[in-house]
Order: structure tokens, then sequence, then C-alpha cells
């Protein structure tokens, strides 16, 4: 069974599920599955590609490619990102879907996995053309979604704007207000408050957590945050206005660190106005290899997947590892990793504060009933720290990582949904 899921790992180096699908014939193997629960979670539920055209402002006609991935139902419908890219295929977005099942298990909310997409560059692309190109896409893939089937959200190179146009074209084609069908709307549109640093908070909860489980003090630990994108932006003022150490951060053009702690208000304005962070008066600059080995307590890697491997891992200092990115670590690393006692908050429990909120909007949605700020952070840390208690207590009794105890423990609640449903 085992030897069955290592053969259906898709090879690209640019899938993010490698560690996952690979990780989880160990999982299986451990479970005892038997063939017949292997063969329902070794598939999606369904999957489709649509072809469709679209008129250019050029006014030539140009077709254009869109998957949609409906993984496993078993536990609600399904929940996943749509991404626009020019190197998108359907098995990537296979076994996108198939994480998002696991993730939205390991947090325990009602969803099922799916994942979608449009093959294309958005940098070619004219507000008007990309417009055009999104409510072709959903008005081909609108029989297929819905609130109570597959509720898509914004991934990479989509956004607020884009899940706008996603409402309104299923609105018009269904004739009815219908904000539940997308997550990750403007708030003018039914969104939710905090969704924009939902990521973030939701990898800090887990990260106060694990430090719990230490003899160390949130007041004198030092962290280095890998990425300072979105979420490593986030994460990083989040921390700093905590009271946090951040002695090093970085982004795509170089880091800084400086072993005192950083001012994080300072270098996002730098960043700003600059465009990155290296060169930050009162700092010095590293790489961001530099970066990963450096001599901190905390590593929040929240860039690109594959950063941390065994040319690196034997070098890494950092006590807490927490993976705001996906799949950063590889699985060379992982076990280097146990091997030196370091923990090890996987991506699939780390950065799962954005589902937890989208369900959250996805909730307000269909009740009507929008809740404030405070709200939606008292509900998103009762949900992380819940999971976090969950996954902890299967790594404390197997001891073998906390990455296959949140894979373990997504497989047996999927697993239990399907059993209860009697198609096992």
């Amino acid at each position: 069974m085992a030897a069955k899921l290592q053969e259906r790992i898709h090879r690209d180096d640019k899938n993010l599920c490698k560690l996952c699908m690979s990780e989880l014939a160990n999982v299986y193997t451990g479970l005892d599955v038997s063939t017949e629960e292997l063969d329902l979670l070794d598939m999606p539920r369904r999957s489709f590609t649509v072809h469709f055209p679209v008129q250019m402002d050029s006014g030539k006609t140009k077709m254009f490619v869109g998957y949609r991935v409906q993984y496993n139902d078993a536990r609600g419908p399904t929940k996943g990102g749509i991404r626009y890219h020019p190197d998108l295929t359907l098995d990537h977005v296979n076994d996108l879907a198939f994480l998002m099942t696991l993730k939205c298990a390991v947090v325990n909310i009602p969803f099922g996995g799916s994942k979608g997409g449009i093959v294309v560059n958005t940098r070619e692309l004219s507000r008007h053309e990309l417009e055009r190109v999104t409510r072709a896409y959903i008005r081909d893939i609108s029989d297929y979604i819905g609130p109570f089937k597959d509720i898509p959200a914004p991934d990479v190179y989509t956004d607020e704007k884009i899940m706008a146009w996603i409402m309104d074209e299923f609105e018009r084609m269904r004739g009815k207000h219908t904000p539940a069908v997308v997550t990750g709307k403007p708030l003018e549109l039914g969104g939710s408050k905090a969704r924009s640093y939902s990521t973030s908070l939701g990898g800090i909860h887990m990260l106060e957590e694990a430090i719990k489980r230490t003899d160390m003090d949130k007041f004198s630990v030092s962290l280095a945050i890998q990425g300072f994108g979105n979420v490593g932006m986030n994460t990083a003022r989040l921390l700093y206005r905590k009271g946090y150490r951040i002695i090093a951060v970085s982004d795509s053009k170089g880091g800084i660190i400086k072993e005192e702690g950083l001012d994080i208000e300072e270098v996002i304005k730098f960043k700003v106005e600059t465009g990155t962070v290296s060169g930050f008066k009162d700092s010095r600059n590293i790489t961001n290899e530099e970066l990963l080995v450096s001599d901190c307590d905390i590593l929040v890697p929240a860039a690109l997947s594959d950063q941390l491997n065994k040319d690196n891992a034997d070098d890494v200092r950092a006590k807490i590892i927490v993976e705001l990115a996906n799949a950063p670590t590889t699985q060379d690393a992982d076990r280097i990793f146990q091997n030196k006692g370091i923990m090890l908050i996987p991506d699939i429990l780390a950065n799962a504060g954005g589902v937890v909120v989208s369900y959250f909007e996805w909730s307000q949605n269909l009740n009507s009933n929008y809740w404030e700020e405070e709200e939606v952070l008292r509900k998103l840390k009762k949900t992380m720290v819940n999971a976090f208690y969950d996954v902890y207590a299967i790594f404390k009794e197997e001891g073998r990582g906390m990455r296959r105890a949140a894979l373990q423990l997504g497989v047996k609640r999927v697993l239990d949904a399907e059993r209860l449903r009697g198609n096992l």
C-alpha cells in the first residue's frame, strides 16, 4: 500500500506536496489502512478541465485552460484556492487539493479539500482581460461550485478583487445574492475581518503553544523570519508588537540581521520605500542562506519551498521551526531535525489560519451575521490551539515528529467521515 502511494507522487520539482505525499506512505503503514481505504483516498472525487475562449483587448480571441479538483467532500463542501500560473498542471492541482483535504481535517473545520486555477501569466493581461478571463472560467465551472458544493478562495496570483468578480459572475448566473460562494472577498462584499493577517496569526498561536512546552521564555527568545511578503511581514509585525525580539528578516533580494533586535515597524517602512529590507540602517546584510542557519531560537520560513534541505539542516541552530511557507522543508531535513530534537510545526498546521478564517467568512455569509474583529480573533485562537493540542497529543504518544502526527490525524478524520457515511 505504501508503495502504491509512492507511485502517485508527482515528480515535478514545483510540486509543493512532495513531502506530504511521501510522508503519507509511512502514515498509512502506521495506521494499518486497508486496500479499500487507500483506494478511496488515492484519487479525487471529482476532477475536470475546461477550455474557454476570451476576447482580448486586441479584438482577437484566445483560448484558455482551467482546472478544478474536488478531492474529498466526506467532511463537508470542498474548500480551496484558485491560482493563476503559466505552469499550472492538473496533477499539481490534484495534489494541492489533497493537501487541502487534510489541512481542513487537521484543524477540524467542516470542509473537504479542493483546488483550481487557470494556466495564465497574469502579467501579460490587462485588468479588463484578467476580469474577462476570470468571469469566463467561472461560467464554465459554475454548476460545480456553490456554498454547499465547493467554495473557492484566493491563491497564487489571485486576490480579493478577483474573488469579487467570481461572486458577481456567479450571482448573475443564479439571479440572487450568494456571498458564501467564495471567501477572501473585500469587507464591503461580505469578507471577514482579520483575514488579511489570519495566516500569520494562526502561525503565531502555534509558536506560542510550542514555546510553552520548552524551557524558553517568550520575551528572551530570538527569531529569524525568511520571507517578507504578506505572511512574513505580518508575522514580524505581530510578533514585534507582542514584545518578541526579531533578529533577522529577509526577502528575495537579501536579508538583514541585528542581534539586539530589529525595529520591525521601521523595517516595514524601509521595505515599502525601497522594495527590499537589504540595506536597512543599523543592521548587517546577510543572504537568505545565512539567515536559515543564524544563531536564533526560532526560525520561521515564510518564503519558498525546499529551503531547508540536507545541505543546510545540520547547521540550523533553531530549537523551534514554524513552517508558514508551503513545504519549506525537505524530507531529508525533516529527519535531521527530528534527530536533533528540533520541534517543527508543519505547514499543514502552522499556516492553516487562513482557511480557518475563510470558514468563518463562509459561516458569516450564510447567517448574515457579521462578527467584530475581536470575535474573529477569539475564535481563530481557540480553533488553532485546539488543533495544536490534537496534533501534539499524537506526537507525544508516538514521538515521530509533528508533521507525521498532523498527517495521521488528517487521514484518520477523513476516513472516519467516510466510514460513518457507509462508504467503507
